[in-house]
């Protein structure tokens, strides 16, 4: 840098020349040209500062707009595909009857674990391995000569 060009300091920096106003000072005594009511007119919710946190100006409020979270939804619930006994029919007699089986049947859209349940009669002697089965549907199995497994 030359030795004859001022360097710029902090204490140089000002703001441009008539950028900053002085803020207009309200309510100081009715001698003045904003005393009293200090420009806000007289009466009313502008005059008053009453304003409540979320009013919309009579608009239905955002707060009464949405839909209210009813109950509560466990994020870590198991669901299961359910498959009656009596669907179980369609498989041969002796076969053995597991989740992989009942997806390419189409008895079961879910991917994941599977609980039979005990609706409708079982004729067949079946070898039934699934993740979980209600008691009457073990006995429904069983009676008709056939096992469960839980895997």
């Amino acid at each position: 840098m030359s030795e004859n060009s001022e360097q710029l300091k902090l204490h140089h920096l000002a703001p441009a020349p008539g950028s900053k106003k002085k803020r207009i000072r309200v309510g100081r005594g009715e001698g003045g040209r904003r005393g009293k009511t200090a420009g806000r007119g007289t009466k009313g919710l502008k005059a008053r500062n009453s304003l409540r946190p979320g009013f919309e100006g009579g608009q239905t409020p955002l707060s009464m707009r949405v839909p209210k979270l009813r109950g509560f939804n466990n994020p870590n619930k198991e669901e299961y595909a359910i498959v009656n006994v009596g669907t179980l029919n369609t498989f041969r007699a002796g076969s053995e009857v597991t989740p992989e089986k009942l997806r390419e049947q189409g008895l079961i859209r879910r991917r994941g674990r599977v609980k039979v349940l005990a609706e409708g009669e079982l004729s067949k002697k079946l070898t039934v391995k699934t993740h979980a089965i209600s008691s009457a549907a073990r006995k429904k199995i069983e009676e008709a000569g056939g096992s469960v497994e839980i895997l």
